[in-house]
């Protein structure tokens, strides 16, 4: 069974190196991105099932026992963040037959695509802080060129706020990890669960503030977010699309990962900086998304919003004593299950929205929402997938966004964080009259009496518009599924929180307690049986 979870790392790295052997062939790339995102799905859907029935799993690469050897760890949340990750790539590489031209595809959208899901699996799978460094580093390099493929003036400038911050956190990343393992000997993340109790308070908290500017800096969390309003209406819809699936989310999966197993030395001071950077990351981004008159410049800032709800259950997250009492569990428990939920519903919902605004913008021949109208008449189909999507977004029930923010919002207010809820509640409302903005400008206003494309041009973008229509239907589709079927998915968040709040499942995991002994022994010196 543990051999499975290498595949979603193994497969788009080997499907990447065949793309460049076949690089002038440009449909056989195609077919390969197909087979493997469509293995990848499968994958991760095998890989999640079996955790879910079996537990943790573990893998150690070459027979190396932890913590000498590389080691994959898959836990419930991994396998979820896997799962959905796959199945976003099958769904963009589909779209991308369409939106993505045919010099884009001749400098390597294929294989850096691949490249950029090895490296968003690899980071979700690894039991090892410097093997998450490294599977970063890929992951930001393809993303840095998805982000400038083309070359145009706007990639050009939103590339050099992604790259230069990004580049600046993954500095401050790899100094974190050299200051760890001089202190502690070891980047095991389960080794690192016990060795960190041996370094002093204050030094601690110092290095568990470097990693939450390090993985803040990715995840967009405030004031760290810049790069990604700047960047994120630049490149094609496609490369948009998954980036709002996956960059953010990595980062937030590291913060989730770290801030739960190995910093919780301290979960009062750190998680409640963490709580007051969601509450000002959910109103700025609405903010922020108000003001804007650009399709995905809209969205963009919403992303930033999203990830204050993201970021809202780590910040209720506290570690537990044996003197609270099992409400008091289950309501913090609630809270990183209702981070889950919303991780994988903004997964689903997000990137739908910008794969609708690049049908937009190839129909209307811009994003600025002064210059459409009338897709209500001219694209029924497409107006109620943006109604679902959108309504999903603002937390209309019963769509799966309603779950997910009433989730949260109840544990703040059963933690009596007030402030927080409120914070939440008035986001919500103001994400509403984005959307609301967004529909009727784009939507229900009457096309505009001078369009920028003409009868013919029209009729020219409306060709191969169905590789760009189904992607779109197929996750509408899944978001009316996830608010229907929101009780199983919270019972499936919540055995993922569980593990979440105890730590030994993922150490004893990677550790078996016979193995524990007899590493223990060797290092004491003790050769008895």
């Amino acid at each position: 069974m543990n051999v499975i979870l290498v595949l979603p790392v193994l497969l788009p790295l080997v499907c990447a190196s065949l793309m460049l052997v076949l690089w002038r062939k440009r449909r056989a790339q195609r077919i390969l991105n197909l087979a493997s995102m469509a293995g990848m799905t499968i994958g991760g859907f095998v890989l999640l099932v079996l955790i879910y029935c079996n537990g943790i799993a573990v893998l150690e690469m070459g027979g190396y026992a932890a913590p000498f050897g590389i080691t994959f760890v898959a836990d419930l949340l991994s396998a979820i963040m896997v799962t959905a990750a796959s199945m976003m790539g099958l769904v963009v590489a589909i779209y991308s037959l369409t939106d993505i031209d045919v010099r884009r595809e001749a400098f390597g959208y294929h294989p850096l695509l691949q490249l950029l899901l090895m490296g968003v699996c690899g980071a979700f799978l690894t039991g090892d802080m410097f093997n998450l460094y490294v599977f970063f580093e890929i992951m930001l390099m393809a993303s840095f060129v998805l982000l400038t493929l083309g070359g145009e003036r706007g990639q050009m400038e939103g590339a050099i706020k992604y790259v230069t911050l990004n580049l600046i956190s993954s500095a401050m990343f790899l100094a974190g990890v050299g200051i760890l393992y001089g202190m502690t000997g070891t980047l095991n993340m389960a080794d690192l669960a016990d060795k960190v109790t041996e370094i002093e308070g204050p030094l601690l908290t110092a290095l568990s503030m470097l990693f939450l500017v390090a993985f803040g800096v990715k995840a967009a969390m405030f004031p760290l977010f810049f790069w990604l309003p700047a960047s994120y209406h630049t490149p094609p819809p496609a490369v948009t699309a998954i980036f709002a699936a996956l960059l953010t989310k990595v980062g937030v999966y590291s913060l989730l990962r770290v801030f739960t197993l190995i910093f919780v030395h301290d979960p009062g001071t750190i998680h409640m900086i963490i709580l007051v950077a969601a509450g000002f990351g959910m109103v700025c981004g609405v903010l922020g998304a108000a003001a804007q008159n650009e399709f995905r410049r809209i969205l963009a800032f919403h992303s930033v919003s999203q990830i204050g709800y993201m970021l809202m259950g780590l910040g209720l997250f506290t570690v537990l004593s044996r003197s609270d009492s099992e409400e008091t569990r289950l309501i913090v428990q609630a809270a990183l299950a209702g981070t889950i939920i919303f991780v994988v519903h903004h997964l689903i919902v997000k990137p739908n929205l910008f794969l609708i605004s690049g049908v937009v913008e190839r129909l209307g021949g811009t994003g600025r929402l002064k210059d459409l109208g009338g897709f209500y008449v001219s694209m029924p189909l497409l107006s109620g997938m943006f109604i679902i999507s959108s309504m999903s977004l603002a937390g209309i029930p019963p769509l799966s966004g309603f779950w997910a923010k009433y989730v949260l919002v109840r544990a703040s207010l059963g933690l009596e964080h007030w402030l927080i809820a409120a914070a939440a509640l008035f986001t919500g409302l103001l994400t509403l009259f984005s959307m609301v903005k967004i529909w009727a400008a784009v939507f229900w206003a009457p096309p505009p009496e001078y369009p920028l494309l003409d009868e013919h041009e029209r009729d020219q973008a409306k060709r191969g518009l169905q590789p760009m229509i189904l992607p779109i239907v197929v996750l509408a589709a899944l978001i009316v599924v996830f608010g229907f079927a929101a009780g199983p998915i919270f019972d499936v968040a919540m055995m993922a929180a569980a593990q979440l709040m105890d730590p030994s499942q993922y150490v004893d995991a990677v550790f078996p307690i016979d193995e524990a002994a007899t590493l223990n022994a060797a290092v004491d010196g003790d050769t008895s049986p």
